[in-house]
């Protein structure tokens, strides 16, 4: 089994990246795969709603930035974990691109768990938390938790090593993550299908 870490900051060894380091120590004690993708600090573009990524593709039709990368990665991904700093009480301008686009052009992420974290200096950490959460609950992805919500505080990746309550916090959702892929791979074992699935509804309420 394999989970995909989305490093979501510009930098490539910071803060978000000594949280996810933390995660994927226990992973690898639990015999899971681990691959932190760092989106970088080129430009990304955002999703135009263009509908192009219909065609069966698996791809947005923007080529020339990481998304598509990571939709390749993706598809041998059974769990995935986005982290992101956090930007005026948000998440980075960057990781929101990028998942606009990674949600809205790839498939296949019903059932697979995903959690998300954030890193912060002071505040803002759970706003960035339930806005990155919004991008799993809408993909019937089983939202992996943890003993306090997924956050990370300090300024520099050293400050972070000293929140022991939020290292903590990720080992502990390092093992809960593999607890679930566990889990779910031996209900697939015992012959426990998916939940039944029903043509979606779209309802516009103007009328």
């Amino acid at each position: 089994m394999k989970v995909l870490l989305i490093n979501g900051s510009a930098k490539v060894h910071g803060c978000t990246y000594t949280a996810l380091e933390e995660i994927v120590k226990e992973l690898n004690k639990e015999n899971i795969d681990t691959e932190i993708l760092h989106i970088g600090k080129n430009p990304i573009r955002g999703c135009m709603a263009c509908g192009g990524c219909y065609n069966g593709s698996g791809k947005c039709i923007f080529n020339d930035d990481i998304v598509n990368v990571a939709l390749e990665k993706a598809k041998e991904a059974d769990g995935f974990i986005f982290g992101s700093p956090v930007h005026y009480a948000g998440a980075s301008g960057h990781i929101t691109s990028f998942l606009d686009r990674f949600f809205y052009a790839g498939d296949g992420y019903q059932y697979k768990p995903g959690a998300v974290i954030v890193s912060c200096r002071r505040g803002g950490s759970t706003t960035a938390f339930d806005q990155l959460n919004k991008y799993l609950t809408i993909s019937s992805m089983p939202v992996v938790s943890s003993q306090y919500w997924n956050m990370v505080h300090g300024n520099t990746p050293e400050e972070v090593k000293q929140d022991l309550e939020g290292l903590q916090t990720m080992r502990t959702l390092g093992r809960n993550m593999a607890w679930l892929l566990k889990s779910i791979q031996a209900g697939k074992e015992a012959g426990i299908p998916l939940p039944e699935k029903e043509e979606r509804i779209a309802t516009n309420f103007i009328r």
